[in-house]
């Protein structure tokens, strides 16, 4: 059984991990405005943002299985999407230096079968990150790498970050932004095995 895969995200990283799961997706990006959603749990509103994001780009296909994805940081009871600008970087690393947060990825698998969204499996994988504590040398050298400024929490497990991070507790590729542990039990939920998919 093959069935077409999309991702409903601009993500890099999640492309990257779903290829390398033996995964083929075609992205949509939905351009959804993440604004609009306001929840005070952290975990609830990357579970709201990910449907959301899978749901605007559900409505213009016929047939498909479509995932759709967002990670926020919570540290210290406040969440974290991506900083606004270097200042902001440096301002984080300051305060999460040495210590913990953590990372909340929720993802949202959509079947799409006769343009209409017949199934919908909804999860969030949280995941706590324990930070290092880099110099100011280092951190100076992060932000100029511009890494930092084009993801969640303002640090990447997969990439230059990962230096930066002492250790996690639970899923890594929930950190890098999908879970693919997950994602294979919401495919089998729905029937389908990711093996299905290679």
């Amino acid at each position: 059984m093959s069935r077409r895969l999309v991702l409903a995200s601009a993500s890099p990283a999640r492309l990257q991990l779903l290829r390398q799961a033996g995964l083929s997706p075609d992205v949509v990006v939905s351009g959804y405005d993440e604004s609009a959603v306001r929840s005070p749990r952290v975990g609830e509103l990357v579970a709201l943002l990910a449907t959301a994001k899978a749901q605007t780009v559900a409505t213009d296909l016929d047939d498909a299985l479509v995932i759709g994805a967002d990670s926020l940081l919570e540290f210290r009871g406040e969440p974290l999407g991506k900083p606004v600008d270097a200042a902001d970087v440096r301002a984080r690393w300051r305060r999460m230096a040495g210590r913990s947060g953590t990372l909340h990825t929720g993802q949202a698998l959509l079947d799409v079968q006769r343009g209409s969204i017949a199934r919908r499996d909804v999860a969030v994988v949280s995941t706590t990150v324990h930070f290092a504590s880099p110099t100011e040398a280092e951190i100076e050298a992060y932000v100029g790498s511009g890494e930092p400024l084009q993801v969640a929490g303002a640090f990447t497990l997969d990439g230059l970050g990962a230096p930066f991070v002492r250790r996690i507790e639970g899923d890594p590729s929930a950190v890098v932004g999908l879970s693919l542990h997950t994602l294979r039990l919401q495919l089998n939920r729905g029937g389908v095995a990711i093996t299905d998919l290679w």
